[in-house]
């Protein structure tokens, strides 16, 4: 009979060693990568850094129409100085292209000469500025109009430097590049981007939010949960993505109710504000997702605000993503007090907290037309985003 090997303390160590290299050299670290530009000042009182930023540029605002009657206008005439050279105010919520004609135009041909535009509002008003700051050869607005009715590149003929003040918390268009133009006439939402529409920098003061009434503020905040959350369920997630997209989606879950209740509180503005910043960072690399997709039609079609519109399907498109991807799903089971599979339960009970109904047939969508839209949805360029689709 053969006596059994006797291996050493030193052979079994080696030999675990050896496994664990070849392990390594098996399964080797996926590549990703970040990239994000925007250098961004956060906090109480930020905004009077903007000068140091502009140094001897000057700017002209752009901004919504309540600014003025809010006292942003005085406010930042007095940080600005010498340096602003006018306000353009009436920038109007989803900037449609029949707006931006006129608009466009005058931009050109009264602040051709300056240097930069600070963005300040929300979503909207920095979407505008997005688009104004890519000039054409003629300063009219028809070439930029066709390669966006078009789906082509489109090369400016000059640029303007770009400085965002948010004062929703939820665009995250303070730290991306893209602007979202609508065209309702030809029921159809287009996105633009270029190297240009990078922001230089964005001033991202809570103080700013305090005045929101309550529907902005639920609206904006569910929107920015819903880039957090499509940043996760995400063909381009990378790990840093992900850590931005987790942390903003459980800290907007925790403020957000409470700031409905105490929209005074300027600890959960600042709160809601870092988790709409970390979500807009978060989406910066990996763009949005199915829920985006389906939001477009729902406001096109239906009237819906965006902030309902991209976050009442977010239960159902869990469901979808829950058990596509391992390792997504590891992410997803961050964000929740509960099991990733009673997640889909818990969100629908969160909305209907906050008076947001999670149905499509609440906003008029009966069952034949949601799912001709969720196949659509998977079809379009944010839909393909989806690890679902």
């Amino acid at each position: 009979m053969t006596p059994p090997r006797r291996y050493s303390a030193r052979r079994i160590v080696d030999r675990a060693a050896r496994r664990r290299r070849k392990a390594f050299v098996a399964a080797p670290a996926p590549r990703w990568k970040f990239h994000n530009p925007v250098a961004v000042a956060f906090g109480s009182g930020c905004l009077a850094q903007l000068p140091d930023r502009l140094g001897r540029r000057g700017a002209v605002v752009v901004t919504f129409a309540e600014a003025e009657a809010l006292g942003l206008h005085a406010r930042l005439e007095q940080i600005l100085g010498e340096r602003l050279r006018g306000f353009v105010s009436d920038i109007a919520p989803n900037p449609d292209v029949a707006e931006l004609r006129g608009l466009y135009g005058r931009f050109w041909r009264d602040y051709g000469d300056c240097q930069a535009i600070v963005a300040v509002g929300g979503g909207s008003a920095l979407d505008a500025a997005k688009v104004l700051l890519a000039g054409t050869a003629d300063g009219a607005f028809g070439d930029l109009e066709a390669s966006l009715a078009g789906g082509r590149s489109f090369v400016p003929h000059g640029t303007k430097a770009l400085i965002t003040v948010p004062t929703t918390a939820g665009t995250g268009s303070e730290v991306t590049p893209w602007a979202t133009v609508w065209d309702r006439g030809a029921h159809r939402k287009y996105s633009l981007q270029l190297d240009a529409t990078w922001p230089e920098a964005a001033f991202v003061d809570p103080e700013l939010t305090m005045t929101l009434p309550a529907s902005v503020t639920l609206h904006s905040g569910l929107d920015a949960l819903s880039h957090a959350l499509e940043s996760i369920w995400n063909v381009n997630a990378n790990p840093v993505s992900d850590a931005l997209a987790v942390a903003a989606a459980k800290s907007m879950m925790a403020a957000l109710p409470a700031l409905m209740r105490e929209p005074r509180s300027a600890e959960l503005r600042a709160r809601a504000s870092q988790a709409a910043l970390q979500a807009g960072l978060a989406f910066s690399n990996t763009k949005t997702a199915l829920a985006h997709s389906l939001s477009y039609e729902m406001t096109l079609s239906h009237g819906l605000p965006h902030g309902i519109a991209c976050s009442f399907t977010l239960p159902l498109v869990l469901e979808r993503a829950r058990g596509r991807d391992a390792a997504r799903d590891a992410v997803l089971a961050q964000v929740f007090p509960c099991p990733l599979d009673e997640a889909g339960d818990w969100l629908r009970a969160f909305l209907e907290s906050l008076g947001v109904s999670p149905r499509f047939e609440t906003y008029g969508v009966a069952a034949d037309e949601s799912a001709r839209m969720i196949a659509d949805a998977l079809e379009g360029p944010r839909g393909r985003n989806f690890i679902g689709a």
